[in-house]
């Protein structure tokens, strides 16, 4: 029994990768005119388009809220104990989970993208990454200094980091904005996965630093 409690975030990370995968995948081709290289995803469940409530479920909400689960046991797994940077990662990244579960109830309003709501659609994505890029950093510096267990966390944290700087601020003229923001999700979702597996806890673990 505690074995299969321990792969629950395991599980729900592979879920919610391939949700929101599917749902991209399958919404967007069903969507006349949409184009995946230089339409955001977020058009997808815009107010107005067929189909929209329900990629907003099946796109945002339930693979954030599975990504959410995922970082609440993460920040568990992490303990009290840990030093305050791992802590502090794992809730932001329970933030930044919450964050993309809301951008599927904050919906893009699609006859007028200036208005209050695709504004708060727009606050939404943004706070997922401005949530995500410190959470990533500090489980990145902190997981390196508590054994083995937590190093292939901290290298895939510091990966994503690098991601989200990137392509946060790479030239538009060398990748569309709408592939920037797949990549990231891709490797947000990738980042998942190895948090969700970094939760198991069956590996010894280092003492943690007094802080």
């Amino acid at each position: 029994m505690e074995g299969n409690m321990r792969r629950l975030p395991l599980v729900a990370a592979i879920v919610a990768a391939a949700l929101f995968v599917a749902a991209v995948a399958g919404f967007g081709g069903a969507l006349e005119g949409y184009a995946q290289a230089t339409h955001p995803v977020g058009l997808l469940g815009a107010r107005g388009l067929p189909r929209a409530l329900a990629f907003n479920v099946l796109g945002f909400v339930l693979p954030g809220l599975l990504a959410a689960f995922v970082a609440w046991r993460l920040r568990a797994e992490v303990g009290d104990d840990a030093p305050w940077a791992m802590r502090i990662g794992a809730w932001l990244a329970l933030l930044s989970a919450l964050a993309f579960a809301g951008q599927g109830l904050l919906a893009l309003d699609l006859a007028d993208l200036e208005s209050s709501a695709s504004r708060a659609h727009a606050t939404a994505w943004t706070l997922w990454w401005v949530a995500l890029l410190p959470a990533t950093l500090l489980l990145a510096v902190a997981g390196l200094r508590r054994g083995t267990r937590w190093r292939a966390l901290a290298a895939a944290s510091l990966l994503l980091a690098a991601a989200i700087i990137l392509l946060a601020f790479l030239p538009l003229r060398l990748m569309e904005p709408a592939l920037a923001q797949r990549t990231v999700f891709a490797a947000w979702l990738a980042w998942l996965l190895v948090a969700a597996w970094s939760c198991d806890g069956r590996e010894t673990q280092a003492p943690a630093r007094a802080e």
